[in-house]
């Protein structure tokens, strides 16, 4: 059975991961076990409870446990509930709570990458990509699109930052992803039978638009970071190198943008 807390009764040691939430504290204070990550949201927090993450506690405004979180709150079992309304919350943790509840998750092992793309033919890449609120749009214009699993290598922030789940609106939780830090992914890719393909700002490159490339059974699109864009021997690996033909004087778009465009196009 959950315990239900009324938060002007909770001691500020047990809320302690709200209070002191940043993103390190949550991700490292279990080492050498896994941390902790925060979802905020009613469907965020369901979704990610879809997903088999499992909850640690919850704190939420009175309003949304007696109306939309109630079946939600009767999912789960065995946490902490701490409650009140928005101004005790405030009061208590130092912050207000935008959508009016969050959930601490036990965070989980990263799969391999042949298990993310198992079945996959449409997969996305970020390299380098390290601003969480790109990251999350980049996620859910894939998860609304259609490709089918996400790998973050190298560089990139955290997939579970508040941020990155909060702009992904939860499709995090429900396109399949994996982390994979080494540089070999290209090689891991090209194994699994991936043609593997790049937007750049390159005199080689096709236009997206190119019927070879939409032809290819299983096709990885590999972003790059917003300012650099991805390292030259990543691009002297790819198959491909295309790009969205712009007005003239414009060179290029936000990563989370043109990672939309490029996912309708080769989807």
């Amino acid at each position: 059975m959950n315990k239900l807390i009324d938060i002007k009764e909770a001691s500020l040691e047990e809320l302690n991961l709200y209070i002191d939430c940043s993103e390190t504290n949550l991700k490292h204070c279990n080492e050498p076990e896994k941390g902790y990550f925060i979802a905020e949201s009613v469907k965020v927090i369901e979704r990610a409870m879809e997903a088999g993450f499992k909850p640690v506690s919850m704190l939420m405004e009175y309003k949304h446990f007696e109306g939309e979180a109630r079946e939600l709150v009767e999912s789960v079992s065995d946490i902490n509930i701490y409650l009140g309304d928005k101004k005790e919350i405030r009061d208590k943790i130092g912050y207000e709570l935008t959508r009016g509840a969050l959930c601490i998750f036990n965070r989980a092992e990263y799969i391999s990458i042949e298990e993310t793309v198992k079945n996959a033919r449409r997969i996305a890449v970020m390299d380098n990509v390290e601003n969480p609120t790109n990251m999350g749009a980049i996620v859910r214009s894939a998860a609304a699109i259609g490709i089918d699993a996400v790998i973050f290598a190298r560089g990139c922030s955290d997939p579970l930052f508040r941020r990155s789940i909060r702009v992904s609106m939860g499709n995090i939780f429900i396109i399949p992803w994996t982390v994979y830090k080494s540089e070999n992914y290209m090689d891991i890719l090209k194994g699994l039978g991936f043609k593997t393909v790049a937007m750049a700002l390159r005199s080689n490159t096709i236009n997206i638009e190119d019927k070879e490339i939409k032809k290819e059974d299983k096709l990885a699109i590999i972003l790059g970071n917003e300012g650099d864009g991805l390292p030259e021997e990543t691009l002297d690996k790819c198959d491909y190198i295309v790009k969205i033909p712009m007005r003239e004087g414009v060179d290029s778009l936000n990563v989370a943008a043109a990672s939309a465009i490029a996912f309708w196009e080769l989807v």
